[in-house]
């Protein structure tokens, strides 16, 4: 896997049935390998262990319905109150982060309404502030640390 625009970690790889897994600590399981989960486990790690993010507050590919249809989103992080904190949605390192890309998470978010939004395809990382009132939002210069 590519070395991505995030702090190097350890993981815990296995091989089962010819593919790769990596220990997933948030899920508590070894998961296969796909280049989006590689960016998934590396930004989760580098949110808990650089932006403050508490590792109990994240949830890992849950399945929402949107307009009847069946979805799983990366990843969610909630605040001190069990509130909605930042909707994550990982992207694999060659795929670009496009209006496309953005428009998948504002769908999401639809349904789920976080005031954060965080993009990442390992290289680059997109942090939006949501103002759901006024259906706007602000890009931010870097991730804020968790508050």
């Amino acid at each position: 896997m590519p070395k991505l625009n995030l702090p190097s970690q350890n993981f815990s790889f296995s091989q089962e049935l010819g593919k790769v897994k990596i220990f997933d600590r948030f899920r508590k399981k070894p998961v296969v390998l796909t280049p989006e989960e590689w960016v998934r486990q590396n930004l989760l790690a580098y949110l808990v262990e650089h932006k403050n993010y508490p590792m109990g507050w994240l949830a890992v590919e849950k399945e929402i319905n949107i307009n009847g249809l069946k979805r799983r989103y990366d990843a969610l992080a909630y605040d001190q109150q069990q509130q909605l904190h930042t909707l994550i949605e990982c992207k694999a390192p060659n795929v670009p982060i496009s209006q496309k890309v953005f428009d998948q998470i504002l769908t999401y978010n639809y349904q789920l309404q976080a005031p954060n939004l965080l993009i990442s395809n390992g290289f680059q990382h997109v942090f939006a502030k949501v103002d759901l009132n006024k259906k706007t939002f602000e890009l931010l210069e870097e991730i804020p640390n968790f508050k």
